[in-house]
């Protein structure tokens, strides 16, 4: 009896422990802070991405299980702030990445330094199905290094009711100028206009860019010398100053909750930041080019593009090559749209089902197809950094335009002098 007993205890015990061990397995092969998707019997490869955290890694992270288990390739996902993606990457020499996101603004540092792969020597191209504005960061001389991912591009956000309070509906801001008459309308009503990001130097920058773009003009000509100091950079100035006298300065979060809560009528912001939905108080639009309704359209909508690469680093270039194939595909780029995908494709932004149920994508295509990079230059953190504290000045009155820009323009064109003579 004894002996039967503690057979069955021991029995017991080993299911128990069987059992243990294979939720502990399981559990380490799908957590969500591991950053495993699929767990591989002795993998062929180990692959490291290093995503940019947020819904940009999140929609990638979903589609790796079933790459996972049909490669029986492993895939470990680092999510990075913007700032520790791009040193990360930057400075990566033993090969600790594989796959890597990449913003577009950084194609110019990276290439001259030899960071990422060449994909065209690895035997990889875009199609035909991809925006073809959204390509052109991705080559440099004629080789592809990059491949356009998420389709993130500034939108004007607006409130419904503010807009048709002011007697617009969203089809009729065609200019800077209606966008104006609708924030002073909203001012005059003691309401919010124009919610501006003024934290950092970026983010003035890049908010002030569609206004500059709609009056004709860019920061830098042809050959990436400054443009800053000139009628037309001071004309959009003068008008994102009267812009921003109808609002306030604001956070992310901030910006997006007062135009949400009919707080404020209007903002720049990204479809990453906002899922709109026939119901809901807030929605956006591509921005239309046209600095008055007289004037010419201009592509205006900036490109916050993150896209992907290889690093050169990397030592598993072949099955990172596999795994860039497959993000890419179509199909599986289609399947990440219900999850807050943005993949710049016309078989996903123009597919019916899809505008069925997220409309606004019509808005993010006609963006996508009319938008610009940031300048390609080594030097664009250092340039943006003192364009956006000589903004700042103005903006808080501490300098008029004609000191700023004047001063703007002086200290760029020195600061890309020594860094182009030290080359």
């Amino acid at each position: 009896m004894k002996r039967i007993c503690r057979k069955r205890i021991f029995k017991y015990c080993f299911f128990a422990l069987i059992l243990a061990t294979g939720n502990l397995i399981f559990t380490s092969c799908f957590s969500k802070g591991s950053g495993r998707h699929f767990c591989t019997q002795n993998p062929v490869a180990v692959l490291n991405l290093a995503l940019r955290s947020g819904t940009y890694s999140e929609v990638i992270k979903e589609c790796l299980p079933e790459f996972e288990a049909k490669n029986n390739i492993q895939c470990n996902v680092i999510d990075l702030s913007e700032g520790g993606l791009k040193s990360g990457i930057a400075t990566d020499t033993e090969g600790q990445y594989d796959l890597c996101m990449v913003d577009g603004s950084w194609m110019a540092e990276y290439t001259s330094k030899g960071i990422l792969a060449n994909l065209t020597e690895l035997g990889y191209d875009l199609d035909d199905d991809i925006i073809p504005a959204t390509k052109t960061i991705c080559y440099h001389n004629k080789n592809l290094y990059l491949a356009p991912y998420y389709g993130n591009v500034t939108v004007l956000l607006y409130n419904k009711l503010m807009i048709k309070e002011a007697g617009y509906k969203p089809e009729d801001i065609n200019s800077i100028e209606d966008i104006l008459k609708i924030c002073r309308f909203q001012k005059k009503r003691h309401n919010l206009g124009f919610m501006f990001r003024g934290d950092t130097a970026n983010n003035i920058v890049v908010d002030f860019l569609p206004i500059l773009l709609s009056r004709g003009t860019y920061v830098v000509d042809v050959y990436n010398n400054p443009t800053i100091n000139t009628n037309e950079f001071a004309e959009a100035i003068y008008m994102y100053k009267s812009l921003i006298k109808t609002g306030r300065a604001a956070k992310k979060d901030d910006l997006i909750a007062a135009i949400a809560n009919k707080s404020a009528a209007i903002g720049i912001g990204w479809p990453g930041w906002y899922t709109p939905t026939r119901n809901s108080s807030m929605d956006y639009i591509a921005l239309s080019g046209r600095y008055r309704d007289d004037r010419m359209a201009y592509n205006s909508n900036i490109y916050g593009i993150w896209t992907i690469g290889i690093p050169q680093a990397s030592r598993n270039k072949e099955q990172a090559v596999k795994l860039l194939t497959y993000l890419m595909d179509k199909d599986v780029q289609k399947a990440t749209v219900k999850s807050g995908g943005v993949p710049c494709r016309y078989s996903s932004l123009k597919d019916p089902e899809i505008l069925k149920k997220f409309p606004q994508y019509e808005a993010v295509r006609k963006a996508l197809e009319a938008g610009v990079y940031r300048p390609v230059m080594e030097e664009w953190s250092q340039f943006y950094t003192i364009l956006g504290r000589e903004m700042k000045l103005i903006i808080d009155d501490e300098k008029t335009v004609t000191q700023g820009l004047e001063d703007a323009q002086r200290d760029i064109e020195e600061m890309l002098k020594k860094s182009r003579s030290s080359k």
